[in-house]
């Protein structure tokens, strides 16, 4: 059995069969090398390579801020995170971003680049209160060039069980312009089985308030494979979605990986839905969604066509990094806080993931580095056709040889010996000029970019199930 239905004007196919056929475990490709291949990376390292981020003056930045903290406690969730009700943490957690902060000036200095791309996440960055997340931006603004471009992607990640109006009201003040709302479900019993209590009608009013306030896009992030959670459940929760019109949605499937993350193990696996019950979600979801008028670019995510993703991703311009699908232009990105990555043109590098451990770091005068790698010049062009292909959906064979001064069909002779199976079940067509995937492909675009991925055979307990 397969199913079709439309995206960016093209049919997307998950077809029974091969969804069953290909469903391994995968990266979600956000970096090339992965997280997964991280070693030890001092901070001394660290430093070296902010010093080139210095030498490309007057280019764009993105900045991505880690709050770890949550009020209460999500099953499901995967994320590094304290629970804890004292907000007074957060006032000490300030101070010591505010170090890094520091840390992180004294070497890039007043390089005049531009912040284009702010993203807060966690944990839950509306964990603060307004008098903290003023004093998080006014740190900022001093130690980076905050961008006020129109164009500028300014986001955060809403709990809308925290978030008022006038927390919403701050917030665009503050400079942001758009919204990440989490929401996973609208089912009472499934919100019961994850312990995350959101209704609708909050939801609702939320986002009407953020639409009065004047925000550019608002994302609902969602779940498909939650305990208790049915076909028919999930019919309602996309009614309901559909009805609140977010410019965007991600839709992830839920992996169950309770050794890896204790909290999943208050879930019981019985009340899982199987594999079978699974692909008829996403297939519920992508049918409902594509007759909605969303577009499906890939790895999850629905836009309006009109969106920025969509556009950007017609004109062969779409980005994918940390903070997931982007228009940024930007080469380097600075992570700041606990268990946050860095990452550069030849770099990536991570904070350490213990709290502790992390304000020790800093108390010493270190940058708070701990693991990371430099990117080879074979990692380059292995990372630049996985994220062409993840992002973009085809590959310009021309312009990689153009790009890399080299032969294509020589240097991934291996590869493009086993995408030759891929290509003979319809996931994607070759030709010497481009590797395009096809409608059917598309539901397999992690399997895919696995092909080109030199490390995919180590660690892959450690990633999700790609469907």
């Amino acid at each position: 059995m397969s199913t079709v239905i439309m995206a960016q004007n093209t049919p997307v196919e998950w077809d029974r069969q091969l969804v069953e056929k290909y469903d391994v475990r995968g990266p979600r490709y956000t970096s090339y090398p992965t997280a997964a291949q991280f070693v030890g990376f001092s901070a001394r390292d660290y430093q070296r390579c902010l010093k080139d981020v210095a030498k490309r003056t007057g280019e764009p930045l993105s900045v991505y801020v880690h709050i770890p903290f949550c009020q209460d406690i999500c099953y499901y969730c995967a994320c590094n995170k304290i629970v804890t009700r004292k907000t007074g943490l957060a006032d000490e957690y300030l101070g010591y971003l505010e170090k890094e902060m520091q840390r992180v000036h004294d070497i890039i200095g007043d390089s005049q680049r531009p912040v284009k791309q702010l993203h807060l996440g966690g944990g839950s960055p509306t964990f603060l209160d307004a008098g903290q997340l003023t004093r998080l931006i006014y740190l900022l603004s001093g130690y980076f060039q905050l961008s006020e471009d129109e164009d500028r992607e300014y986001s955060i990640e809403v709990d809308p069980r925290t978030v008022s109006h006038h927390t919403l009201a701050l917030l665009k003040g503050l400079g942001f312009n758009r919204l990440s709302i989490g929401v996973q479900d609208f089912s009472p019993q499934v919100q019961k089985a994850v312990n995350r209590i959101n209704s609708f009608d909050d939801v609702g009013r939320l986002m009407q308030a953020a639409r009065d306030y004047g925000y550019e896009s608002i994302n609902l992030d969602l779940i498909y494979g939650l305990p208790e959670q049915t076909t028919e459940s999930l019919a309602d929760t996309l009614e309901k979605v559909i009805e609140l019109a977010p410019e965007r949605i991600a839709f992830y499937n839920y992996a169950h990986m309770p050794d890896r993350f204790p909290t999943q193990r208050a879930i019981d696996r019985l009340t899982l839905p199987d594999a079978g019950q699974k692909l008829d979600m996403l297939n519920l979801i992508g049918r409902r969604l594509i007759e909605a008028g969303y577009v499906y670019i890939g790895m999850d995510h629905f836009v309006k066509p009109g969106d920025a993703l969509a556009i950007a991703q017609q004109q062969g311009k779409l980005q994918r990094n940390f903070q997931g699908y982007s228009t940024s232009p930007a080469k380097d990105l600075v992570g700041l806080g606990v268990s946050s990555i860095s990452s550069g043109p030849d770099f990536l590098a991570q904070n350490s993931k213990e709290l502790e451990r992390y304000y020790a770091m800093l108390d010493e005068q270190r940058l708070p580095v701990e693991k990371g790698l430099r990117v080879s010049d074979d990692d380059e062009r292995h990372r630049y056709v996985i994220m062409q292909l993840i992002s973009n959906l085809r590959l310009d064979i021309t312009e990689w040889e153009r790009r890399f001064d080299d032969d294509f069909a020589v240097y991934f002779a291996d590869q493009l010996a086993r995408l030759a199976r891929m290509e003979n079940d319809g996931l994607l067509i070759i030709s010497r000029q481009i590797i395009e995937i096809t409608p059917k492909g598309r539901a397999m675009l992690r399997n895919i970019c696995m092909i080109f991925d030199e490390y995919s055979n180590n660690h892959t307990q450690s990633f999700s199930k790609v469907l």
